[in-house]
């Protein structure tokens, strides 16, 4: 099965993409569907537990389970809700989100990973949009300061 990826690079350090994927509060809080992204607890050292409830529409509770320093952060998916699926809206629950973080001369490329995330699921084509969105936009534009990611 292939898991949801995509990559992209960024002129930064692989200390700021690191420090930009821990602060998750300031690139994936956004409003829309009239109601904005809540974020609770914390995501910066192993161990640490965030929640990301968006609405009655999205709820997701992740654990840090692998932060290695300027290079990989992995979050594991302990709980969910996404109430738009029908048939099992805990899908996320048991994924992974993957960073991995590639110094390449003065630029560095991320790697973003759904484990578990893949065409077989019914949320998988929503949540491509979604993560397109959410890495190349969001979270390249916090890191960076600019809207749209440089894809590779």
């Amino acid at each position: 099965m292939q898991n949801y990826s995509t990559i992209i690079e960024v002129a930064s350090t692989p200390k700021a993409v690191f420090n930009g994927i821990n602060d998750v509060s300031k690139w994936w809080i956004r409003q829309a569907g009239g109601a904005t992204t809540e974020f609770e607890g914390k995501s910066t050292n192993f161990n640490d537990e965030f929640i990301l409830r968006h609405g009655d529409k999205h709820y997701s509770k992740h654990k840090l389970i692998e932060v290695i320093p300027n290079r990989k952060v992995v979050w594991l998916v302990t709980d969910s809700k996404l109430s738009w699926i029908k048939e099992n809206e805990e899908e996320w629950t048991g994924t992974k989100m993957i960073f991995e973080i590639v110094p390449e001369g003065e630029k560095t490329t991320l790697v973003f990973t759904h484990n578990g995330l893949v065409p077989q699921l019914e949320c998988y084509e929503h949540c491509v949009h979604f993560w397109d969105r959410v890495i190349k936009e969001w979270l390249f534009g916090s890191i960076t300061g600019n809207e749209t990611g440089q894809v590779r």
